[in-house]
C-alpha cells in the first residue's frame, strides 16, 4: 500500500500463463504491445532465446544497484550477455538438487540418520568420504546369492554428475574477461576429478542403474520399492503437494555432500527471472525498474527474512530436513551456464554424462571439445571451427 500511495501507482501480480507458456505470452506482447506497463516472469531455460530475439531489454542502464545483496548474483550471471543483465531475481535460491533417504533402510544398515546425517550436515561435516562409507554399509547381498538386494543410491545420474562437479568447485562453462562464454571443463582438475569420483566411486559401485527393460525415469518408482538407501533427485520431487514421494516410505533429505568438511553445500540455481519487454522508451523503462526495485525491498519493519519459504514443507517430512537441509541449500546457489547454450541433454547429456558408463570423462572431453567450442562461438557470435578431417586409411 505504501508503495502504491507514495508513487500513485496501481500494482497487480497476475497469472497470464505458466512455466511453459509465459515466454510465448511475452513474445505476443512485444509483437503487439498495448498501453500496459508490465514485467514478465519466465523460466530460465528460455532466457537466451528472449535475449537473442530482442524481446527483452537490459536492466544494466536503468539506474539499479545490481550489486545489492537482495539480487541473487548467481541468477544475474546466468541472465547476462555481453556484460549486460537482462533478468532479475531477488532473494535466495530455490533449492533443486538434493539427496532423499529412506529412514528404514538406513536404520537397518546400522546408520543413525539423526546423528550421522543430520548432525553431520548441521556441523558442516557431511563429506564425500562419509557418503561413500554409508553407501558401502547400505549396499548388501542379504541372502548370499551373489545378487545385490539393497542398493546404496539411485536417481537421476545427470544430477549426480552435475552437482558433484559444482560441489568440487568445478564448472562446465564460464564467462571470459570479454563477457564471452567459453568451455571450462579442463580448467584445472576440479571438474574431471569430480566426474571421475562420481563415476568410479558411486555409479559403478553403489548406484542402482536402469534395468534392461526399464524406462529412462525408472528411478522414480525404484526408490519407492523400499530397497534403496538414497535417492538423487530435486526438491520438487518431495516437497510439493502430490509430488512423486507422497506415497513413499518415511524419508528425510540432506544436501549432496561436499569434498571437505566446511565446504558450502551447493545447489544449482534454476530460478525464474523477471524480465522487461523491449517496448518501452528509456524514461518509462527507468520508472518501471525503479518501481520493481522498491517492490522487491523488504517491508519496512520486517527487514529480517520471515519463514514464508517454509510453506507446508513440514507436511512431507521431518523438521530437520526443512530447518537444516533445505535452509542450508538456499544459501549457496551456483549457475550452470550450459543452459545458455541449449538443453542440458543436448549440451552435457549426449556428449558427456550419458556416455560415462563406457567412456571416461577425459575421453568424452576429447571427443566433444570442438562441438562445445562451437556452441560457445554460436552464442558469442564468433566464427565456427571446422572439424579436422579424419586421417586417410
Amino acid at each position: 500500500m505504501w508503495l502504491q500511495e507514495t508513487y500513485n501507482v496501481k500494482l497487480h501480480q497476475i497469472q497470464k500463463g505458466d512455466w511453459g507458456s509465459n515466454p510465448t505470452e511475452l513474445v505476443n506482447f512485444v509483437s503487439a504491445p498495448d498501453d500496459t506497463l508490465c514485467l514478465y516472469i519466465i523460466e530460465p531455460g528460455s532466457t537466451l532465446t528472449q535475449i537473442n530475439n530482442g524481446t527483452v531489454r537490459t536492466f544494466s542502464d536503468l539506474g539499479l544497484d545490481l550489486t545489492a545483496d537482495k539480487w541473487n548474483q548467481a541468477d544475474l550471471e546466468f541472465a547476462s550477455k555481453g556484460g549486460q543483465v537482462y533478468g532479475l531475481y531477488a532473494g535466495k535460491t530455490e533449492p533443486r538438487q538434493c539427496l532423499y533417504f529412506n529412514k528404514r533402510v538406513l536404520t537397518e544398515a546400522g546408520i543413525d540418520y539423526e546423528k550421522e546425517l543430520y548432525d553431520a550436515v548441521e556441523n558442516g561435516e557431511w563429506t564425500w568420504d562419509k557418503y561413500i562409507a554409508m553407501l558401502d554399509k547400505i549396499t548388501r547381498d542379504t541372502d548370499n546369492d551373489g545378487v545385490i538386494d539393497i542398493w546404496g543410491v539411485t536417481g537421476d545420474a545427470n544430477d549426480m554428475y552435475f552437482i558433484s562437479v559444482f560441489s568440487n568447485g568445478g564448472s562446465f562453462f564460464k564467462f571470459d574477461e570479454n563477457g564471452k562464454i567459453q568451455p571450462a571443463m579442463e580448467d584445472g582438475s576440479n571438474t574431471i576429478d569430480a566426474l571421475n569420483w562420481a563415476r568410479d566411486e558411486i555409479y559403478f559401485k553403489y548406484f542402482y542403474q536402469q534395468p534392461a527393460d526399464g524406462q529412462w525415469d525408472y528411478y522414480k518408482e525404484a526408490f519407492k520399492q523400499g530397497n534403496i538407501g538414497f535417492y538423487q533427485y530435486q526438491t520438487y520431487g518431495g516437497f510439493n503437494d502430490g509430488a512423486e514421494l507422497a506415497d513413499a516410505e518415511p524419508w528425510g533429505m540432506v544436501p549432496f555432500p561436499v569434498p571437505n568438511a566446511g565446504d558450502p553445500y551447493i545447489t544449482i540455481a534454476s530460478d525464474n527471472f523477471t524480465v522487461m519487454p523491449n517496448v518501452y522508451d528509456d524514461e518509462t523503462a527507468k520508472k518501471l525498474a525503479f518501481i520493481y526495485d522498491l517492490w522487491t525491498n523488504p517491508t519496512p519493519g520486517y527487514e529480517d527474512e520471515d519463514d514464508n519459504w517454509i510453506g507446508n514443507k513440514y507436511n512431507f517430512t521431518d523438521e530437520r530436513a526443512v530447518d537444516v537441509s533445505y535452509a542450508m541449500l538456499r544459501e549457496h546457489g551456483v549457475t550452470n551456464l550450459a543452459l545458455l547454450l541449449g538443453t542440458l541433454n543436448d549440451v552435457l547429456g549426449a556428449p558427456l554424462t550419458w556416455n560415462l558408463g563406457w567412456q571416461t570423462p577425459a575421453e568424452a572431453f576429447d571427443a566433444s571439445r570442438i562441438a562445445w567450442q562451437n556452441m560457445c562461438n554460436l552464442y558469442n557470435g564468433d566464427p565456427l571451427i571446422e572439424a579436422e578431417p579424419a586421417p586417410a586409411e
